[in-house]
């Protein structure tokens, strides 16, 4: 039996800014970084990590790194945990790319913007990774984004890429899955505890 902890990164500049992040690799705000920071401590406190695998984007590395410091366990940087590419939408505030790139309604998987089949062979790639690399009876934790989690849960349980799930994950939620032999189980999902003296 292994232990998985998934965990989105804190509150970014491009939150605050109100566009489209995706690849655009935006820092963690002052907010974010305690966030990250009391995310950190919590998860030490309640679990011995054996490995932190992240995405490589800004707030994500942040986030991982409060993370490593409390826990005492290195970063294992992890490009396929990086969030969508979203291509010409990167940076544009919400009403321009509104405007100029108007969504299109019940767009096949594989001619959607996000390029929903890559994003998922990349969840499938970097979770196949991660799990080789946990030993049995051990705790791990990837730090990455919303997208990416959700993507990751959908590989998780065997949905088919054109599911596209939605699964809620605010800044610095933890959710925690125990992948036994008879399959994973959902222990907790989108824990924010550690945010309620902020």
């Amino acid at each position: 039996m292994k232990q998985l902890l998934l965990i989105r990164h804190g509150e970014s500049q491009a939150d605050i800014l109100h566009v489209h992040e995706g690849r655009a690799d935006f820092s963690l705000t002052e907010r974010g970084h305690s966030q990250a920071q009391a995310m950190g401590k919590w998860v030490a406190e309640h679990y011995c990590l054996d490995l932190i695998f992240a995405s490589t984007l800004k707030r994500a590395a942040q986030t991982a790194q409060y993370l490593s410091e409390a826990a005492g366990v290195e970063v294992n940087a992890d490009e396929d945990l990086m969030e969508f590419n979203n291509g010409l939408l990167v940076g544009l505030p919400f009403e321009e790319a509104a405007a100029r790139y108007p969504r299109v309604e019940n767009l096949p998987p594989d001619q959607s913007v996000y390029g929903q089949y890559e994003f998922r062979a990349r969840a499938d790639r970097a979770l196949a990774r991660c799990l080789a690399q946990i030993p049995d009876g051990a705790t791990a934790a990837i730090v990455s984004h919303g997208g990416m989690i959700n993507q990751l849960f959908a590989s998780l349980i065997g949905l088919p890429p054109a599911a596209s799930p939605r699964f809620l994950t605010g800044d610095t939620g933890i959710h925690l899955w125990v992948l036994a032999q008879d399959g994973p189980r959902l222990i907790f999902s989108n824990k924010q505890e550690h945010l309620l003296d902020m």
